[in-house]
């Protein structure tokens, strides 16, 4: 993962029948079904312009459901985050967009999950924008050198069908200004939140308090490291694996958005490393099975 994103394509099973459910609404622009009157038009002057409403009020529950079910249980794998805020679908016609913004305190990742036939699209924009790195550390390698665009200043990601995209929500971001279109069934549409609650996640056989003693320690371990100016803030997702006799036979990083305030790039390696060795040492007790933990570490700097 970069530390700006992560996309996941072919997300979910259930993407043709969600866009199908929103096709058959919106066919006829004649109809007076009272299903069609759904949405919020969100206007705050130069920042958001959309049209929203609640997704899980806006399916079928039973393909909803699996849908929500599906991104709630990639969240706890891959993040360590235990559940997503009630999710909101939203619409893009010409003129809409979202201005740059960070979104706190809403959970530790963003995410965008994307309706849109971005193949066949009419407009022009929609894609999700991100300040680059680059930028967000702007003066630290400053080369005077040559100017700088649009390319050099945002990193700009596709809404590609059935794409989910998360990204760090505290990273200035919005959504490029769509052009060009003002039928609903040819605006960008995506379902978006935030991923929330994170904790320990075990898949197999180990107990929750073995594990937390484990942490416990950890966090005596890694609090001595930031005391030595070690400043670091954002999360980490650590996957860890179990054998049943115990031992730990790997640790691997699923996600990071660590950040040193002095943008020192050194740091959350070289923490990293040293939560790796930590972990690969622990031993648990015997278990009848494996067992696989999605660990989240959160760093503040106050």
């Amino acid at each position: 993962m970069s530390k700006h994103f992560l996309t996941v394509d072919s997300f979910s099973d259930d993407a043709k029948a969600l866009r199908s459910h929103f096709e058959e609404r919106f066919e006829d622009p004649r109809a007076g079904r009272s299903d069609r009157f759904v949405w919020d038009y969100w206007h705050v002057p130069g920042q958001y312009t959309s049209l929203r409403t609640p997704a899980y009020h806006f399916f079928p529950k039973k393909i909803y459901d699996r849908f929500h079910n599906h991104l709630v249980w990639w969240g706890r794998r891959n993040l360590g985050c235990h559940d997503v805020s009630p999710p909101w679908m939203s619409c893009y016609l010409d003129g809409f967009g979202q201005e740059l913004h960070g979104d706190l305190p809403h959970g530790p990742w963003a995410y965008v999950y994307s309706l849109t036939p971005w193949k066949k699209r009419k407009f022009r924009g929609g894609e999700t924008i991100l300040l680059k790195e680059e930028i967000l550390n702007y003066w630290q390698d400053f080369r005077s050198v040559r100017g700088l665009e649009r390319e050099d200043i945002l990193a700009a990601v596709p809404a590609e069908f059935n794409r989910l995209t998360v990204f760090d929500p505290r990273i200035p971001h919005g959504v490029r200004t769509v052009e060009g279109v003002r039928d609903l069934l040819e605006g960008r549409l995506v379902i978006h939140g935030w991923f929330v609650q994170p904790r320990p996640f075990i898949e197999g056989p180990l107990p929750p308090k073995e594990l937390q003693s484990v942490i416990d320690d950890l966090g005596g371990e890694i609090g001595n490291l930031l005391e030595q100016g070690l400043e670091l803030s954002g999360m980490v997702s650590l996957r860890v694996d179990v054998s049943p006799a115990g031992n730990v036979t790997d640790v691997a990083t699923l996600t990071h958005s660590l950040r040193h305030p002095g943008g020192d790039k050194r740091i959350a390696p070289a923490l990293l490393k040293h939560v790796h060795k930590y972990l690969l040492a622990v031993k648990f007790s015997k278990r009848k099975g494996k067992t696989r933990i999605t660990l989240p570490l959160i760093f503040e700097t106050h």
